[in-house]
């Protein structure tokens, strides 16, 4: 005769046991921010692609871990003698999220639409040197350049540069299909999306069966999600103040990495009274580097001087240039007529590193008689007014694009600065292909920015993620805003 308690014991441990296995095959992240849509291809906002890339979306190249480009929708290419002309061979059996083949006409479908005249793509400048794109046969695509350029195969791990299917574009920014290892489910807005294993993925499977991206924009409550183990991974994590308690606790993994991110406060130099190099260099010696590393990452971040990533082997410390000095900022406002000081905004998105920056920035330059009105704003109304309304006097943010210097030649970008010799170097740079003469010419296009005073530059964020202590295959550098789910498992 069985014993009830004895048959109940057991059904709750199986119970017990199958919720478990099936624990281990799925995985929630948390993020602070929640993309504005999931078109990685016709916005800024880098919340999209840490959702997207390399999940959802596939590039013909790929950014790994450690920052090197690999081979992904493309599988081989070559490049013609001239430098001009890349001809891809497209990997075998790829198909989209809805069955679809993907193939050539696809490419080229996405590279035209991302430089087109009317194209929204945040990063359209990286592809307005490609002259044409060229269907060879279904599994080969030829594209020509107007001049060799060293960083193409870069350019196209972007994820601006992702593959995409004509007819899906329509709905692209709320159901988005990609060739990626994971399909799109589901999206509740303000809350959370769910991805699922792509079970016709054309390459390696994924270990996980499906993985939910939460968004949880306050400090407090992403230390209270991760230590009631609400989530499994908090990629980016907000409040840097609390990793101390995690590191102790062997529940936890905390990760310490780089990112591309230079955290700058960015200037308006259209502006007055910031059209002034005089006045953006008094901004400079106004502020205390180590005090914001200190006061809003609590130690963590690196100053720098120039908008250079400082891991990346081609850097120029230049920090001394612009150190700071409060008497030198005074002396520098009452040359340039404004002893007195002025008001200004300074403009704040969600991230930690500008709120909590924002404040003491703005004490400090109020040492020097500045007076910045603090103005907080979501990312939409950042992207709005700022990014694309250039309507502000200052404002702080991290550029994770991966090395994204280039964004100085470009005249119409938020901060509006203009110098023609800027951009010559980087027409220079761009035609370069040798590696030691492409890092004499960075090297000299960070001093011109450094020189010119264009932003406060104040350091490289750092990539700060708390997971669980059995979730292996995270990133621990951020080479570009993304979290790759297709190494990511748990520990058996």
């Amino acid at each position: 005769m069985t014993r009830p308690h004895l048959t109940l014991a057991l059904t709750l441990a199986a119970s017990l046991g199958a919720g478990a296995a099936l624990a281990q095959s799925t995985i929630t992240i948390a993020q602070q921010l929640e993309p504005p849509h999931l078109d990685p291809t016709s916005a800024a906002a880098q919340a999209i692609d840490q959702v997207v890339y390399a999940n959802i979306f596939e590039g013909l190249t790929r950014f790994q871990g450690d920052g090197s480009i690999t081979p992904a929708l493309a599988k081989s290419w070559t490049i013609s003698d001239d430098g001009l002309t890349y001809t891809f061979t497209l990997q075998d059996g790829v198909t989209f999220h809805d069955g679809s083949v993907m193939d050539a006409e696809d490419v080229k479908f996405s590279l035209d639409r991302a430089r087109a005249e009317d194209s929204t793509n945040a990063q359209k400048a990286l592809y307005a040197g490609i002259t044409d794109v060229s269907v060879i046969d279904p599994q080969t695509v030829a594209v020509t350049l107007a001049e060799p350029n060293g960083s193409l195969l870069f350019n196209l791990a972007w994820g601006d540069a992702v593959i995409v299917a004509p007819e899906s574009i329509g709905d692209i920014k709320t159901a988005p299909i990609g060739t990626g290892p994971y399909t799109f489910t589901n999206w509740v807005q303000g809350d959370r999306i769910e991805l699922s294993r792509n079970p016709d993925y054309w390459g390696a499977a994924p270990a996980l069966d499906s993985a939910t991206f939460k968004f949880i924009s306050d400090p407090t409550a992403a230390f209270a999600a991760v230590m009631a183990e609400d989530v499994d991974v908090f990629t980016g994590f907000p409040a840097p103040e609390n990793l101390v308690q995690f590191d102790a606790d062997p529940r936890f993994q905390v990760l310490v990495g780089s990112t591309e991110g230079e955290t700058i406060l960015s200037t308006n130099n259209q502006q007055p009274p910031f059209d002034n190099p005089l006045v953006r260099q008094a901004l400079a010696h106004a502020i205390d580097r180590q005090a914001i590393i200190d006061g809003a990452m609590f130690g963590y971040g690196t100053p720098i001087g120039t908008h250079f990533a400082p891991h990346n082997p081609a850097y120029v410390d230049l920090t001394g240039q612009s150190a700071y000095d409060p008497d030198k900022a005074r002396a520098l406002l009452a040359e340039a007529g404004l002893a007195e000081g002025f008001e200004t905004t300074l403009h704040l998105p969600p991230p930690s590193y500008a709120r909590r920056g924002g404040e003491i920035i703005a004490a400090q330059l109020a040492q020097v008689g500045i007076t910045a009105e603090i103005i907080n704003v979501e990312w939409a109304q950042w992207l709005e007014t700022v990014f694309r309304g250039k309507d502000f006097g200052l404002t702080i943010v991290s550029h994770t694009e991966p090395m994204d210097i280039g964004i100085y030649a470009r005249p119409d970008y938020y901060f509006q600065y203009d110098n023609p010799d800027f951009q010559a170097l980087m027409a220079t740079l761009t035609a370069t292909t040798d590696e030691a003469e492409r890092s004499a010419l960075l090297a000299q296009a960070q001093q011109m920015i450094a020189d010119d005073y264009v932003n406060g530059y104040l350091f490289q964020l750092a990539q700060l993620s708390v997971a669980k202590a059995g979730v292996e295959g995270l990133w621990e550098n951020a080479p570009t805003a993304a979290t790759d789910l297709s190494a990511i498992r748990w520990a058996k």
